[in-house]
């Protein structure tokens, strides 16, 4: 398995929350065939006692 390390920084999404917005890299959105209006599914773990965040694209269900 192939590891990429990249990187993007976090900034303020409104002034008013403490939410955080981050640019995902290129390499990310191109791996993960991301486009614009996709949803992304985030989980969040411990592993080797270390907190790991896992995103995934969301697949959408076929209706019908």
């Amino acid at each position: 398995m192939m590891i990429m390390d990249l990187e993007s920084t976090a900034a303020s999404a409104r002034k008013e929350t403490k939410s955080l917005r981050a640019t995902i890299p290129e390499g990310i959105v191109a791996y993960l065939e991301i486009q614009e209006g996709d949803k992304l599914e985030w989980k969040m773990d411990m592993v080797k006692n270390e907190r790991v965040v896992i995103v995934r694209k969301k697949k959408v269900k076929k209706s019908g």
